[in-house]
This record gives structure tokens, C-alpha cells and sequence, in this order.
């Protein structure tokens, strides 16, 4: 049934609105267009892990701990429970947000900042917020800076020989499509920016590659893989990317 559904043609629909379309369907209860709207906040992380070659696809077991902002249950949780959450590693940061430990008074700090419920009562529909918040989430959290830099070590390996064929390549691994030329040319050109930073300042470059709990790869050059930790970073972050359209 699945499959049935988002292989028809009416799922598929672009979400773009012309006024035929809305004189036709102004409420779309005829589907006469698609849905567009921020995917939910364990999609935008497994969709993250992902791409970047990541995410590790085993099913069941026990409840695992990703990265968390330090001090905060010191802050809610009073008494014994103060301490129970304490940072996994290995597999289990990278485990489908599924298994993510919750509890009630703390829960997940970069999922709740993507509208996940409280889980306190039943949640018939969720609600769907844009802000700031998000945007610093994406672009700082260490589950997005990590698998930015693993996303960027599959464009040098896997892209081939050019800035712009391994551009193309992550461009590919998020969206599904080919870039256009004038998408791979803003791309090139913040690369290129990037790499000139990183060159004239490789201390920045060392600091943006230890985030995580997996070293970078020593076999690449530290100030271009940087360069393209960046970029990375900046398609982890389209619109096109969080958007479902």
C-alpha cells in the first residue's frame, strides 16, 4: 500500500500553486496538488545520517543515546534521575531517531526544536513551526556538523576528480537530482571562498573537523575537506532539502 501510494501520480504532484489550480481546487480536496510542507524532525535527522553514509539501517533493540547538550537534565531533573543520560557512542549515535531514549521532563532537545510532541498525552496531528531555532540547530548540532563532514568525504571519494562533478555528487545524494549549471556555480563559488579561508587558517579547519566521535579521514587533505564540510553543510540546510515539496 505504501508503495502504491507514493508511486502514484497524485503524490507525486508538485506542490507549485497556479491560479487554474486554485480556481479549480481552492482547498486541494481534490488532490489537485501536492503537500508542501518541513519534514518532520526524525525524517530531517535520518535524512541527514543518510546521505552522509551514516545511518545505521538495524532494526530493534534497545533505546539508544545520541549527542545532547551537556548539563541540561542537571538543570530539570532533580534527585537520582539527574544523571541518567549519559552520551553513547559508536552505533548509537547513529541509529534511526526511532530508538531515541525519551523522557518525559527532558525530552530530546534537537528533535523538540523540530515540533516533536511531549509525548505527555496522544498527538493526533503535529504542529509545524519555522524558526531561527532551526536553522542554528541544522547548522550547529553535532549530528548535522558530523554528518556534513562524512557527506563531504563521500563527494572527494565518490565524485570524481572536480570541485564541480563532487558538488554534483552530494547535490545528488540529498535531492535526488541533477544541479542545475547555475546551482553549481553558487556552490563552486562557496567552496572555493571556503578553501581559501581554511588554507589561510588550518587551525579553523582542524576545529571544524574534530566534531564528532569519528576521527576525520587522515588520507585527505584537512583544509579541502573542510572546504567541503562547508558546502556540505550548506545543501544539509536547503530549502529543498528540509522541505518535502
Amino acid at each position: 500500500m505504501l508503495r502504491l501510494i507514493v508511486t502514484s501520480s497524485t503524490y507525486r504532484q508538485s506542490s507549485r500553486v497556479t491560479p487554474a489550480l486554485r480556481q479549480r481546487d481552492p482547498e486541494n480536496r481534490m488532490l489537485a496538488r501536492g503537500p508542501r510542507f518541513r519534514l518532520q524532525a526524525e525524517f530531517l535527522r535520518d535524512q541527514a545520517l543518510a546521505a552522509s553514509g551514516l545511518l545505521v539501517p538495524r532494526l530493534g533493540g534497545p533505546s539508544v543515546r545520541p549527542y545532547h547538550p551537556p548539563g541540561l537534565y542537571e538543570q530539570v531533573v532533580a534527585g537520582s534521575s539527574a544523571a541518567t543520560y549519559v552520551t553513547g557512542s559508536g552505533e548509537d549515535l547513529r541509529r534511526r531517531s526511532l530508538y531515541t531514549y525519551w523522557k518525559r521532563s527532558v525530552p530530546n532537545p534537537a528533535m523538540l526544536i523540530f515540533d516533536v510532541p511531549f509525548r505527555e498525552t496522544c498527538s493526533v496531528r503535529r504542529s509545524r513551526t519555522n524558526t531561527p531555532l532551526q536553522s542554528l540547530n541544522l547548522l550547529n548540532d553535532p549530528t548535522y556538523v558530523e554528518a556534513a563532514r562524512f557527506l563531504a568525504e563521500r563527494m572527494l571519494r565518490e565524485g570524481g576528480e572536480t570541485p564541480a562533478t563532487r558538488l554534483a555528487h552530494g547535490f545528488r545524494l540529498l535531492l535526488a537530482r541533477t544541479p542545475r549549471t547555475d546551482e553549481i556555480g553558487i556552490l563552486t563559488a562557496a567552496y572555493e571562498r571556503a578553501a581559501r579561508e581554511f588554507r589561510e587558517d588550518p587551525t579553523a579547519a582542524a576545529a571544524l573537523l574534530a566534531v564528532g566521535t569519528v576521527p576525520a579521514d587522515a588520507k585527505l587533505d584537512p583544509g579541502q575537506l573542510a572546504a567541503f564540510t562547508t558546502v556540505a553543510s550548506i545543501l544539509l540546510n536547503l530549502d529543498e532539502t528540509v522541505t518535502k515539496e
